[in-house]
Order: structure tokens, then C-alpha cells, then sequence
């Protein structure tokens, strides 16, 4: 009877054990899982829909609704001016946006890139807040042999007659307004426009007191226009050249010399008259 007895304590403290190793194994296995669930919910990027192009869509484009479609996009990297809501997108009971650049499938819709609701893509549509359009006549010279396109900035230097300190007059150059930024070529504001073409007109955005500048130098000499490079930025110092300056032509300044004076005493002995000088007293 002992025998079996310690025979089944044996058995029962050999389940027992068993038991409590498949538990701890259990729970161990579960803890990993549940590390690993933690450390992938981490890595989860949290994300927004967005809407984008579903086809390749160009300038002057009318948006519909079948050239979008809504993706998920990450949360810290929707661009700015993008598109989240379809009512905003599409506002009812309005006429649709149009195109301002040309975009390629699944590009983000943004603002910078559609008109306003039931407006064209012209000029209009380019101006900043309290900026205005003027057109320059230019040349395949004055023009930049025709490379510009809407999107670029230029430089516009002044070539006419100008009053020098002398009082005289003198042909200069000078820079009249630097950097300003071209919104059309000729009747286009196309800026995905890549073959160059010689144009009339070169339409830039401006003040208006840069538009009564630009108008009076235009009326009064010719105007020449200069690409600035896409990545440049920075200030701007005055520049004007005459042509004695261009041609390293020094100006002589006659200074004139004050005549000095001379005092005398007349005298006369018979027909002689003698002069003695004397200092000046006045």
C-alpha cells in the first residue's frame, strides 16, 4: 500500500511540474507576442486620404471627378495646399477648376496647381494678392532669344537718356527691376511650354508702382530683358553704366583758377608814369 501510495505522489509531483512548465512556457510565448504586436503598432504610420490624379492631366484641363481618386497618404507628409475633402474639391453647385500645370498619374491634387472654381486658366488666375500683369514688348534680342517661359524671373535693365550732374545728357543702362517673375509669353501662360518661340510680349507680375515704373521706362528708352537663374537668391545692388564707363573713358574735371590781384600806386614825373606795388587793402 505505501508503494502505490509514493508511487502516485511521484506521479502527481511529475504532472504538477509539467503542468507549471507548459504554463510558464505559455506565458512566455504570450509576452513575446505581445512585444511584438506593441513594436509593430509603433511602426504604424498614421495616414489620411488624399486625393490624387488618376490620369495624366495638362494645362487648361477641366477636372472631373473621374481624373482623381482618394489613397491613403502619410499624415506628416500631405503637402500643403492638398486636397482632403471631396466638397472642397468639388464645391456643389459649382463649375469644375481647371489645370494650371500638368501632372502625372497619382501626383497629389493642390491648390497651386487648380484654379479657383469656374475660373480659367489665364493670367488672372497667376496673380498674387495685390499684384498686377504688364507686358513688355521684347525682340528675339530683348526677349532672351526667345528661352523664356511663364514661371521664370527676369531682370529688366533701362536704356535711354538721362541728365548728367554736368547738366549735359548721357546715354546709360541701369537696372530698373530685378527678379520679377514671368506669368505669360505672349497670349500663353503655359509653363510646361518647352520649345522655344520668339515672342511679342512678355507678361511679368508687379506692383503697381512698379507698373508706373515700368511704364514710363518703357516709354522713354528701350527695355532689355535678363533670365535669372532657377536657383539663385539674394539681394540685388544698383547697376548703371554710361558709355564712358563702358568704354574706360576717364572724366576730366578743369578746375579754374582765380586771377590774383595786383595793387598799385600811379605816379607821374613829367611824361613818365611809374606803378609801385603795394599790398591790398580791401
Amino acid at each position: 500500500m505505501r508503494l502505490v501510495f509514493g508511487f502516485v505522489l511521484l506521479l502527481g509531483l511529475g504532472l504538477a511540474g509539467f503542468a507549471v512548465y507548459m504554463a510558464k512556457g505559455y506565458i512566455e510565448a504570450n509576452e513575446a507576442e505581445l512585444a511584438r504586436e506593441r513594436a509593430n503598432r509603433s511602426q504604424i504610420v498614421p495616414t489620411a486620404e488624399v486625393f490624387v490624379t488618376a490620369r495624366a492631366i495638362r494645362y487648361g484641363d477641366k477636372l472631373t471627378k473621374e481624373d482623381v481618386k482618394k489613397v491613403r497618404w502619410p499624415l506628416e507628409g500631405i503637402p500643403e495646399g492638398a486636397f482632403t475633402e471631396e466638397e472642397t474639391l468639388f464645391p456643389p453647385g459649382q463649375d469644375p477648376r481647371t489645370v494650371l500645370r500638368a501632372m502625372e498619374p497619382g501626383e497629389a491634387l493642390m491648390s497651386v496647381k487648380l484654379t479657383q472654381p469656374g475660373q480659367d486658366a489665364g493670367v488672372g488666375s497667376k496673380l498674387s494678392p495685390g499684384m498686377r500683369a504688364f507686358a513688355i514688348r521684347v525682340d528675339v534680342a530683348s526677349g532672351v532669344s526667345g528661352f523664356l517661359r511663364p514661371g521664370d524671373r527676369v531682370d529688366v535693365y533701362w536704356t535711354g537718356t538721362a541728365a548728367s550732374a554736368s547738366g549735359g545728357a548721357r546715354e546709360i543702362t541701369k537696372l530698373i527691376q530685378p527678379a520679377i517673375k514671368v506669368i505669360a509669353i505672349d497670349q500663353s501662360a503655359d509653363e510646361d511650354r518647352s520649345a522655344p518661340s520668339v515672342a511679342r510680349t512678355v507678361t511679368v507680375e508687379v506692383s503697381p508702382v512698379e507698373v508706373a515704373k515700368l511704364a514710363q521706362a518703357q516709354a522713354t528708352g528701350r527695355l532689355q530683358l535678363s533670365l535669372v537663374g532657377a536657383s539663385e537668391e539674394g539681394t540685388y545692388e544698383a547697376v548703371e553704366v554710361n558709355q564712358r564707363e563702358l568704354l574706360g573713358i576717364e572724366e576730366e574735371v578743369v578746375v579754374e583758377k582765380e586771377e590774383e590781384r595786383v595793387c598799385t600806386i600811379t605816379t607821374r614825373k613829367g611824361a613818365e608814369t611809374i606803378k609801385v606795388p603795394v599790398p591790398c587793402t580791401d
